[in-house]
């Protein structure tokens, strides 16, 4: 999953460096959330979070 994500990341990075304006703040969020989704998959891997809702 991990590998995929970063996929994302990267080409969502790479979008961002040719976006007009209006692309540009969608792609920012788009890529804001992904890096958020990837470094809660990266630091459940390592253990370092629980996953599991707290109830």
């Amino acid at each position: 999953m991990t590998i995929t994500l970063e996929i994302h990341v990267e080409q969502l990075r790479r979008e961002l460096k040719n976006a007009d304006p209006a692309e540009r703040r969608q792609i920012e969020a788009e890529l804001e959330m992904a890096e958020a989704e990837l470094a809660a998959a990266i630091a459940e891997q390592e253990g370092t979070i629980d996953a599991a809702p707290p109830f």
